[in-house]
């Protein structure tokens, strides 16, 4: 999942404007597991920023059903079929492994920002998702890569959040032995309003103290 972040480090860095040794990984949602996975790894970030991090993606009880449609589609491709693709989220806001609190009191939050993004034509944004890309996060496990990771990492919990369990991201953050880390718990926010109106002016300037911090030490 985490794949491509070495390869973007190394293109920053050739760019004439970029200091390549003062290079931080930021990542909201699910961005903010893959950078945390990736400086797992690359130990050249010196330091990752993660707001509102996504570590479970399956339901349990949806996982059954998830996983004889993935094996399906396989069938179907070596049949000479194009892989089966599908909205992120339905209108309900629902998705077959209840993903991104689909099925529960974030659905309408999930839907609409996609859509949002859908109608505002984000740059390179595309409503599908392979029907396969479940299989890959059925077994993503991104916590379990925490204690890996050397740069110091702070973490943003949205107090509200209902798409990522607080208690979870909290949890996580257990998991982080990299020194210097830090936990900001954000009263009153969700997931989807942490990075937004005045509540993203906040974020920027509680990572911007994080990040001179970090690289001052």
């Amino acid at each position: 999942m985490s794949a491509p972040h070495p390869d973007i480090y190394t293109y920053v860095t050739r760019l004439p404007s970029v200091d390549g040794s003062k290079i931080i990984f930021w990542g909201l949602s699910v961005g903010a597991v893959i950078s945390a996975c990736a400086a797992a790894v690359d130990r050249r970030p010196k330091a990752v920023v993660m707001v509102c991090p996504l570590f479970s993606f399956v339901q349990a009880h949806k996982r059954d059903a998830a996983f004889a449609q993935v094996i399906q589609d396989r069938v179907s491709q070596l049949r000479g079929n194009p892989p089966h693709e599908l909205s992120l989220f339905t209108p309900r806001g629902d998705n077959p492994i209840g993903m991104a609190g689909a099925g529960g009191p974030g659905e309408h939050e999930s839907y609409a920002l996609m859509r949002l993004a859908k109608e505002k034509g984000a740059v390179g944004f595309r409503d599908r998702i392979a029907l396969q890309t479940y299989q890959k996060l059925a077994l993503f496990r991104p916590a379990e890569h925490l204690d890996m990771t050397q740069a110091p990492v702070m973490m943003v919990v949205p107090e509200l959040d209902i798409i990522s369990d607080p208690e979870e991201q909290q949890a996580a953050f257990r998991r982080v032995t990299a020194p210097r880390s830090k936990l900001h718990l954000a009263l009153g926010k969700r997931h989807m309003n942490v990075a937004t109106g005045k509540s993203g002016a906040e974020l920027v300037k509680l990572s911007n103290e994080f990040i001179r911090w970090a690289l001052e030490g």
